[in-house]
């Protein structure tokens, strides 16, 4: 259940004390009902500032709470890898920097230039003003709703592979207001064809070669193409790291 499951997480701080550091969402509410029972100093971060929070969103400037003092890192625009997400990730990574006594200035270039790590929303190539984007790693609808919302511009999107009994519906807004065409892929191309029907244009492709020349053919200057299956590869690849790579050969090859 998803009590037991925060209650593992908890374990993470049952053994710090008064002189230790627990650093913490302070937007999530099973976080926040977990921290109560921490016996340590507490950290939190969320995307508004409200009392006790150690990092936040101030008119889009990434701020943390230093001696006393809130001191802007960087704005939020500036980070490299894109998504609320990693916005979340970059405050608690400030924080632990910060703690540690890394200056502002190293926090704030890391952020601006960390590419994050392969297969997860990881840019590839920009070509003829479209840039393509390896998120393989989504191998569920909650990590393609994250990816979606993490651009601003009109999305070519590759989806599909080996459904594990996905319910596509918490994707239909985004891809209503931000897909402007969906290349289905894999054994769920079926699925994901009947799934977004009426709501964008939606073609089928029976390979990644196929798949990323007509994600091609559908862009132009300005769009994203992103790869971000929201099922597992073990229909046409050995597992989500072998399907980047050869998204990411083909895409390189254009």
């Amino acid at each position: 259940s998803m009590d037991q499951y925060a209650a593992s997480k908890a374990r993470v701080f049952e053994n710090q004390r008064d002189d230790d550091i627990l650093i913490y969402n302070a937007d999530d509410e099973w976080t926040l009902k977990v921290v109560e029972r921490a016996h340590c100093k507490k950290l939190g971060f969320g995307i508004s500032k409200y009392v006790n929070r150690s990092a936040w969103i101030d008119q889009g400037v990434l701020t943390v709470r230093l001696n006393d003092a809130d001191v802007p890192i960087i704005p939020s625009a500036e980070i490299f890898i894109k998504g609320i997400h990693n916005v979340y990730n970059a405050m608690a990574a400030t924080l632990a920097a910060a703690t540690l006594g890394v200056d502002p200035v190293s926090i704030r270039h890391t952020l601006k230039t960390f590419k994050g790590v392969e297969h997860r929303l990881e840019f590839v190539r920009e070509l003829e003003g479209v840039q393509y984007y390896n998120d393989s790693k989504g191998t569920n609808v909650d990590s393609v709703w994250y990816a979606l919302q993490a651009f601003d511009e009109p999305i070519v999107l590759l989806l599909g592979g080996r459904d594990k009994g996905n319910d596509y519906s918490r994707l239909h807004d985004f891809v209503t207001r931000r897909v402007k065409a969906i290349v289905a892929i894999g054994e769920s191309a079926d699925t994901v064809e009947q799934a977004f029907r009426g709501m964008t244009v939606v073609t089928r492709a029976s390979s990644m070669k196929e798949a990323v020349s007509r994600a091609k053919f559908l862009s132009q200057p300005g769009d994203v193409v992103l790869l971000s299956p929201a099922c597992s590869s073990f229909d046409w690849f050995e597992n989500y790291e072998h399907r980047g790579k050869v998204f990411k050969e083909l895409v390189f090859e254009l």
